[in-house]
């Protein structure tokens, strides 16, 4: 009775259009009062603990502050310069190079709208100049940009792993594998489509041209190494690689790129300035820019973007996490747990139905809120079937991708039809025959854990554990 009352509330409140956040928790307090021991003060106590209590969920603000500079800064232009000047020359290499980019930007941002959006608005219009059909290009960008949360640093990883308590950095680990080989899956299939649509290549530019991208990429592809190299390398925590990435991003897109900021439009070395000079006029500009641009308009206007996407979706953990006490408190996932057992499914027979309802969630909720609403449920019967834990977190990492892709609530289709002005129904089409590469990358790494598993097992190994 419980359980029933306590999911009716939830599903009927989301149904007429309440926001996702109010709706867990009012089927939580509803839940509490009418079956439940607990008192009132206990709804309290877990909204404060919900976010004091999880370390990990202090790197979601700081990497929405970093890919809120990144994707203002110019840093998404960059990488596609140098992407296109990598791979370009191939048939179909815009679109390889477009694929390459969002695994870039998904590598510094951690978020897929915000991919699709960096990217797409650049590529898109230029892959339609170059003579691809229109259609063509925005399904590539839709898709390519869902790695925004498969490939590390990703806000919905962090998600997982707060809610399990299962290890962030590991979850990371995780990741990275199977994002490179989904955009590799992409790019082989651009190729496959170029050769029998007979696409259009770039020239290559020179190896020159190459270094010069490269270089000028560089300070956007450093954030990589920086994020991913400090945690994989056990230097610092998810959380603390979080916080200096928005240090870097902020120095990055003011001080670096200048594309925002008192230093925008200002030259590194104007022409015929000798380079001591111009070393040390950056060097003053830069002492004197520093304190100006803490009250900089584009500044400001970028720390509040990213505080408003921050304090949404900790709102919602927040009451995610009250959700998920109410199903602790109430023995929910243990009572859901023993009925499946009993039913003696195999683990690969449990992770069938798992897929099953997470493709069905992804088409009406946002993907945090589907972490934190079924992986409660989720895990303890995945654990005592056998099942990893950071297995089952990717598989439902690549679900929720496959929910950006799907209406009525795929977000990865709006930013689409936004850049390209075109409807729903045309957005969706032109999506669907990549998104089918994405249902069988999903086949892949729910039956072949190794594909997960391998690095962090790894890792492990290296350090002695």
């Amino acid at each position: 009775m419980t359980t029933a009352v306590l999911f009716i509330l939830l599903f009927g409140c989301i149904f007429i259009g309440m926001p996702i956040a109010i709706a867990l928790g009012l089927s939580s307090v509803a839940t509490i009062l009418l079956f439940s021991n607990d008192s009132l003060a206990s709804v309290a106590l877990k909204f404060f603990e919900a976010t004091s209590e999880h370390y990990t969920l202090l790197a979601i603000p700081f990497f929405i502050l970093s890919s809120a500079f990144l994707s203002t800064g110019g840093v998404a232009k960059r990488l596609i310069s140098f992407a296109i000047d990598s791979v370009g020359h191939i048939r179909g290499g815009l679109a390889m190079a477009s694929v390459m980019a969002c695994m870039l930007f998904a590598a510094v941002s951690g978020s897929s709208p915000a991919t699709v959006a960096a990217i797409g608005t650049i590529v898109i219009a230029g892959m339609v100049r170059s003579g691809y059909p229109e259609s063509f290009a925005a399904g590539v960008i839709a898709n390519a940009g869902t790695l925004g949360i498969l490939i590390p640093p990703s806000i919905v990883m962090l998600v997982y792993a707060a809610a399990t308590e299962v290890s962030a950095s590991r979850m990371f680990m995780a990741g990275f594998i199977p994002g490179l080989m989904m955009g590799g899956i992409l790019m082989l299939a651009i190729y496959i489509a170029a050769r029998i649509m007979k696409l259009p290549s770039e020239k290559f530019p020179g190896f020159g041209a190459l270094a010069k991208s490269f270089f000028i990429a560089l300070g956007g592809l450093m954030l990589i190494f920086i994020v991913l190299g400090s945690i994989y390398g056990g230097i610092a925590s998810p959380t603390e690689a979080a916080a200096v990435a928005a240090v870097y991003a902020y120095l990055v897109s003011v001080m670096g790129y200048r594309d925002i900021g008192p230093m925008k439009g200002i030259a590194w070395r104007n022409e015929g300035e000798a380079l001591v000079r111009a070393i040390g006029r950056n060097c003053l500009q830069m002492l004197w820019a520093l304190p100006q641009s803490v009250r900089h308009p584009d500044v400001r206007k970028v720390i509040m973007d990213a505080a408003k996407v921050s304090l949404m979706l900790l709102f919602i953990i927040a009451n995610a996490m009250l959700f998920a006490h109410v199903l602790t408190t109430e023995r929910i996932p243990h009572a859901i747990a023993e009925t499946i057992i009993t039913w003696g499914l195999p683990a690969w027979g449990f992770l069938i139905v798992v897929n099953i309802l997470l493709l069905i969630a992804g088409n009406f909720m946002e993907p945090s809120a589907i972490i934190l609403i079924m992986a409660p449920i989720l895990f303890p019967i995945a654990t005592q079937l056998g099942i990893d834990p950071i297995h089952l977190g990717i598989i439902m990492v690549v679900n929720m991708e496959i929910g950006m892709l799907t209406p009525p609530v795929g977000l990865n289709l709006f930013v689409t039809a936004g850049i390209t002005g075109k409807n729903m129904v045309w957005v969706i089409k032109a999506c669907l025959p990549w998104l089918c590469l994405l249902l069988f990358f999903l086949v892949l790494i729910t039956y072949i854990p190794q594909i997960s598993l391998f690095l962090p097992e790894y890792i492990d190994e290296l350090r002695g554990y």
